[in-house]
């Protein structure tokens, strides 16, 4: 049997979707692959595009002459689409993107990935590794410009704030980052676009997008503007810990400030392969769980759960235990 031949190349889903379902609708079994050979970031990076449709050889000539035919329906397709679904965001983000396939690959969760079989669909796991250090360098130098008199403890308290899960996904719901998601059905039914975690690993994968369409200069620019109203509030605040995100101590405090005791932190479970894991811890209070959270660090899941409990805490009269 003959193999597959490439017919058309492209960085986006949009368009590789539009020009599969043209090929169908005129009865040409078309095949989406994926080329991974040049870049640990699956969508292309130098603009050569890493979607490909295929189609058998006797319906090559055909295929090609369909494409070439409606050449001006796919451009305009792809633009009407990208315009519907992104351009609201676009102006969000005060970015236009030049490549938008950056832009789908940074909004696709791995859910829409396991529920694709065409294998072409990669999910925004990588951008998020890379989105993750861009962040943390461009905070640690703004911090470092804003903050001379605050010493190196104090300055890594404050970054850890600010790219907290917790602040990243405020900044995402600011957005409306999560009406724009690609999720999966199965995370769409399950309320993904709500997901505290889910959105937070979102704008960091909008980060590396940003920062691989345009630059750093552009990474550092559009961070710059999201984390001004935060970085504003840690400078008149005379309060350590409201920046700090200490919720373990404070809970602690709370506690036994009430003779309840010492929270209980379990490992409730792990999820992920070894090197992008994520925990689920719950914290027990008086021989009850009364919070669970999850995080990218047993670290952070604690801290996560001691913000639930504490929440708890202060929705309760009597601070019943009650797991959320």
């Amino acid at each position: 049997m003959s193999e597959p031949v490439v017919i058309f190349r492209t960085a986006s889903q949009i368009e590789a979707n539009i020009v599969r379902g043209l090929l169908d609708a005129n009865g040409i079994d078309a095949i989406l692959l994926s080329h991974l050979t040049r870049s640990v970031f699956p969508l292309a990076i130098s603009g050569e595009g890493e979607l490909r449709i295929a189609v058998n050889p006797d319906q090559m000539e055909e295929a090609l002459a369909v494409i070439a035919s409606h050449r001006e329906e796919v451009v305009a397709g792809r633009v009407v689409r990208i315009r519907d679904e992104f351009g609201g965001l676009e102006q969000r983000l005060g970015y236009r993107f030049r490549d938008h396939g950056l832009l789908e690959h940074a909004l696709t969760h791995r859910s829409s990935v396991h529920e694709d079989v065409s294998g072409g669909v990669f999910d925004n796991e990588s951008l998020e590794f890379l989105g993750d250090a861009v962040l943390g360098f461009a905070i640690a130098d703004m911090l470092f410009r804003e903050f001379p008199q605050h010493n190196e403890g104090q300055k890594s308290k404050m970054k850890a704030w600010l790219v907290s899960e917790r602040s990243l996904a405020q900044l995402a719901v600011d957005l409306g980052l999560g009406e724009f998601l690609i999720l999966g059905r199965g995370e769409e039914k399950s309320g993904g676009r709500r997901k505290q975690a889910l959105v937070a690993d979102s704008f960091e994968a909008l980060i590396a997008a940003i920062y691989l369409d345009g630059g750093i200069e552009a990474a550092r620019e559009f961070i710059a503007r999201r984390f001004r109203p935060l970085i504003d509030e840690a400078k008149v605040t005379s309060d350590e810990a409201s920046y700090t995100a200490d919720y373990k101590s404070a809970l602690q405090e709370r506690l036994q400030s009430e003779e309840r005791g010492l929270p209980d932190y379990r490992l409730a479970g792990e999820t992920g392969p070894a090197h992008r894991k994520r925990f689920e811890v719950e914290v027990w209070v008086g021989g009850a769980p009364m919070a669970r959270a999850e995080g990218r660090s047993k670290k952070r899941a604690e801290q996560e759960a001691a913000r639930l409990a504490l929440e708890v805490l202060n929705r309760s009269p009597g601070g019943e235990s009650g797991q959320t």
